[in-house]
């Protein structure tokens, strides 16, 4: 199946490629007289303002893994898995008011940057490695095969030649402007990325209602599909061991989303490089708004897609397109790409522009963390210790080259895949609550160790292993226990902040560490617009848990 494009939508997704490129590069030079230095190119000279850091923010987030894999889960399993998106508003805040003043006080660079100000290099290096690895294996790999599936899909184009063509397109601007040229032109791609977005949930919504535009269209789909609005599934959903009903507020669903949005270097950064504290807690205000109504970008065409392929009457008067590789649950990463072909001449192109930003915003902040990462935490502390301004950016620059290399030779590797998002989720939830944990008593528990981080670290990969993998002969019933991997993160933090504080104690026996923070209450102290910000987003969360509850 590919989507018709017509010279309207060729015209302005030329214009947004043309656009995204001229803005990067030209935001990329070089000042008169000044050489640019590894400020300005891994921080873009800490001089963002509010409204482009929560920009970058959503661009560098909404990706591929949501506008494919989020559709697909909607599509697959229903309202549900909105709960990343709008959970995430809330931590978002929690980051901005308890996690952010305490990186910006200490100057960070890097997140490992902060492991070794607070525990050792050794440390440092060793989460420095793992989240190369993390970056480069897992998350732009993935990244480049959702938006080459994308491109298969909609325009036929083959696999190969579409990670190849995204690959260049990120790289074009952002290896050799740094985050100055990534957040700048975020702001672009979220524009493109909202607004191309919601076109495509209108016109698809629409389309179900047979032009009686979107309410009509919505009412529809709730009454044919009520089951896929449900915000919390009980145990008898087979979708359960994804979504664990109530535990999704309660357990590990925060241990997913405060390791990602709290200690993920390609979140972090863009904070990092705002003008002040105050302007990146507006930049985390913006993005937590925004937040709330990504759902229906990336989730409700799923839905939709899902009422439309299970509806006879609708794929009548689709026509012969309508039953063209019609997406099924088996392959629900299909879902979003099937729906564009019907949209009309023009607004294909800004949805097809909307999905390409959202695929070339992530991969740009991913490559460039990523080679901030090596370069700062790798290069500079084991390679070549006194390296000059230009070397070091130089190195950054080739550091984010290879990682593209390698990602673009993994990405075909990873056809086949159902629900990509989920399964990115999972990989990640191996590793994620023994890095959480260590940073969390390692921020707000004086006592922690470095020895005790490093055994909580090491000793979480296994016990994640014993949630999630019984050895073949063993009997699962009197030995391991069978739990959705959501639970299994929940657990996973909680035995390793365990382990943490007894190695701690036993090391110290209970006096505080040498290295340990010390929190003033004027450090988390906010302005009056981020408490009012932060309290409507908490009445808006309430009212949409208490709307879909069921």
């Amino acid at each position: 199946m590919t989507t018709n494009f017509e010279f309207w939508d060729y015209f302005i997704f030329i214009a947004y490629a043309i656009l995204i490129l001229g803005v990067g590069l030209w935001v990329s030079r070089d000042k008169d007289g000044h050489q640019k230095n590894a400020e300005d190119y891994f921080l873009a000279s800490k001089s963002l303002p509010w409204w482009a850091v929560g920009a970058s923010l959503i661009a560098a987030n909404i990706s591929a893994e949501q506008f494919i894999g989020m559709s697909g889960s909607g599509f697959a399993l229903g309202l549900a898995i909105a709960s990343y998106e709008w959970m995430a508003a809330i931590t978002l805040i929690i980051v901005g008011k308890y996690f952010l003043p305490i990186f910006i006080e200490k100057g960070l660079y890097t997140i490992p940057e902060f492991v070794e100000k607070r525990f050792s290099t050794n440390l440092k290096t060793i989460l420095a490695v793992f989240w190369i690895a993390l970056y480069v294996f897992v998350n732009l790999a993935s990244v480049l095969y959702l938006g080459s599936l994308a491109l298969e899909t909609i325009m036929g184009i083959p696999m190969v030649y579409g990670v190849i063509g995204l690959a260049l397109f990120a790289a074009a601007y952002s290896l050799y402007g740094g985050l100055s040229a990534v957040a700048w032109t975020d702001v672009i791609q979220v524009i493109f990325l909202i607004f191309g977005g919601l076109a495509t949930t209108y016109l698809a919504l629409d389309t179900v209602s047979d032009g009686q535009g979107f309410m009509e269209g919505l009412s529809i789909v709730y009454d044919a599909a009520p089951d896929r609005f449900s915000m919390i599934l009980d145990a008898s959903n087979p979708e359960f061991k994804n979504l664990p009903g109530i535990g999704v507020l309660v357990g590990g669903m925060w241990v997913a989303n405060l390791y990602y949005w709290g200690f993920n270097q390609y979140i972090i950064q863009r904070t990092l490089a705002a003008k002040s504290l105050k302007e990146a807690q507006k930049g985390i205000l913006l993005a937590a708004f925004l937040k709330l109504i990504i759902p229906v970008i990336v989730v409700l065409p799923g839905i939709a897609a899902y009422v439309m392929v299970n509806d006879p009457e609708i794929l009548a008067r689709l026509g012969e397109a309508g039953l063209q590789n019609l997406p099924t649950v088996d392959q629900a990463d299909k879902a979003y790409p099937w729906l564009l072909q019907f949209l009309p001449t023009g607004l294909k192109g800004v949805a097809f522009a909307a999905l390409t930003a959202a695929i070339v915003s992530s991969l740009a902040s991913m490559l460039n963390s990523t080679s901030t990462i090596f370069t700062m935490d790798i290069y500079k502390q084991y390679i070549n210790k006194n390296a000059s301004d230009k070397k070091t950016v130089n190195v950054g620059r080739l550091s984010a080259f290879a990682a593209l290399v390698i990602a673009s030779i993994l990405a075909p590797l990873l056809g086949g895949l159902d629900q990509a998002f989920q399964f990115i989720q999972e990989f990640t939830g191996m590793v994620s609550p023994g890095i959480l944990a260590v940073f969390m008593l390692g921020l707000f528990w004086k006592k922690t160790t470095n020895k005790g981080a490093i055994i909580g670290a090491l000793t979480s990969i296994p016990i994640a292993m014993y949630f999630k993998v019984a050895p073949k002969g063993w009997s699962t019933s009197a030995i391991f226990v069978d739990l959705p991997w959501m639970d299994q993160m929940g657990y996973t933090a909680v035995l390793t902040m365990v382990v943490i504080a007894i190695a701690s104690y036993i090391q110290h026996k209970g006096a505080d560490d040498e290295k340990a923070i010390d929190i003033k209450k004027e450090l988390f102290k906010t302005s009056p617009l981020y408490n009012i910000g932060a309290f409507a987003v908490m009445i808006i969360l309430v009212v949409l848990y208490s709307l879909f509850w069921k």
